[in-house]
């Protein structure tokens, strides 16, 4: 991603939100007394704005679903950043905002950050709206539980909402000690009731319901101790307040009609994520417990990816990937389809200056014998254009199955960003 200075008039309605964020660091009080309140050459405005176009081959399963087969969109997201007291101080404003011409719940704006981070001696701080991200897995974000999934985004889940929080790390010789307060809770977004990739049901997603009196205001807390050694990457973290997994509850509309209803529990979670590198081989395992949902399970995921450096004696590298999944929740737990599943898939990078990757793989579930195909390849058009090109298939889906309500949603979604 390029970047860019911000110049002009359209930079003056950032003055106020950046005085609130500098009074907020008195540290820097005497920093501000011998320097201009704002440095504009360490304003650095940068983002991109894409075109993109969902391509469904088959009509919907479900007669109250739109039968969308190209549904285009349109996402703008600008990010800012002002730096000051030798960059030790930073303001982050990352606003997201997506029109989609299909899905009323897709069309959607959000702030993904709008932070103030400052980094000490041997500590830092953020405060705000941020992201963060735990886990080292290809197949799944089993233990990735701080932020909350902007599902509408992607059935992948790898999209994320801002959340709320006041994280301190503390930085020792002997690994990082990171503290998360976590007010404010985002409920997950779900496609329209019309819209593809719903699933069987539609989702009463403005009809959450909470174990918690607090409902949304419940303040979570997280406790996250990361460490770097040798050829060894490990974390070891708890997490305790509203899950970011809710229960879809059967349930019945204002209108009469069966809805699902998420329900967010009150849950502990404990993990711990290991990778380690040797060579050509990267050896990978993510496991947690978690109680409050029903009985206290275990899940994991684990496996490994070998790459393959100079293919063909090219400057292209060839990832082999291979993942064991496994879920141990109960029935009244919400549910997943990776119960006892395998991963199997490819990474391909050319090394070249477009920057040319392919991931492609397989979800294979061992009981039913029912996959998923998904592919995700990025190319570099030139300084400022970027093609992206995703897709997922359904294959061999039982009409019993979690997923059944995806059976004949298969797509290719092609990207076009301009980055500026």
């Amino acid at each position: 991603m390029r970047g860019g200075r911000f110049k002009g008039a359209a930079a003056a309605p950032l003055a106020a939100l950046l005085g609130v964020f500098c009074l907020a660091a008195p540290q820097t009080a005497q920093a501000q007394e011998e320097e201009p309140l704002i440095d504009w050459s360490t304003l650095d405005f940068s983002g991109y704005v894409a075109g993109e176009t969902r391509i469904f081959p088959q009509s919907p399963r479900y007669d109250q679903q739109k039968n969308t087969r190209v549904s285009p969109s349109l996402v703008l997201q600008p990010e800012l950043r002002y730096r000051w007291n030798r960059r030790d101080d930073r303001v982050t404003f990352v606003p997201f905002l997506r029109l989609d011409a299909d899905d009323e719940n897709r069309s959607h704006a959000d702030i993904r950050e709008l932070s103030w981070y400052h980094a000490g001696d041997d500590w830092d701080t953020v405060l705000g709206i941020s992201k963060v991200f735990w886990g080292v897995a290809e197949s799944r974000h089993l233990i990735d539980i701080v932020n909350q999934t902007d599902l509408v985004e992607s059935p992948d889940q790898e999209d994320k909402l801002g959340q709320p929080m006041a994280n301190l790390n503390l930085l020792r010789d002997w690994g990082t000690l990171s503290f998360f307060v976590l007010p404010g809770f985002r409920e997950r977004s779900f496609p329209d009731d019309d819209a593809r990739l719903r699933g069987a049901l539609p989702i009463a997603s403005g009809d959450a319901t909470y174990d918690s009196s607090a409902e949304q205001w419940h303040v979570d807390f997280a406790l996250r101790y990361s460490h770097s050694f040798d050829n060894w990457d490990v974390g070891a973290a708890h997490f305790h307040g509203t899950s970011r997994e809710p229960a879809l509850l059967p349930a019945v509309s204002d209108n009469g009609q069966p809805v699902l209803r998420p329900h967010y529990d009150l849950i502990d979670q404990t993990s711990l994520d290991v990778q380690y590198t040797t060579g050509p081989w990267l050896l990978k395992f993510e496991g947690m417990t978690r109680s409050g949902q029903d009985n206290r399970f275990f899940a994991a995921v684990g496996g490994f990816e070998y790459t393959l450096f100079g293919v063909a004696e090219s400057d292209a590298d060839l990832g082999l990937l291979a993942e064991y999944l496994h879920d141990g929740r109960g029935d009244r737990t919400p549910q997943t389809p990776f119960e006892d599943d395998l991963f199997l898939g490819t990474r391909l990078t050319l090394n070249d200056v477009e920057d040319t990757t392919l991931l492609a793989g397989v979800i294979l579930d061992l009981d039913q014998e029912e996959r998923v195909f998904s592919v995700e390849f990025e190319r570099r058009l030139n300084d400022s254009l970027n093609l992206e090109i995703e897709g997922q298939v359904y294959d061999n889906i039982d009409d019993n199955d979690l997923l059944s309500g995806f059976a004949r949603d298969s797509f290719v979604e092609i990207r076009l960003s301009w980055f500026f």
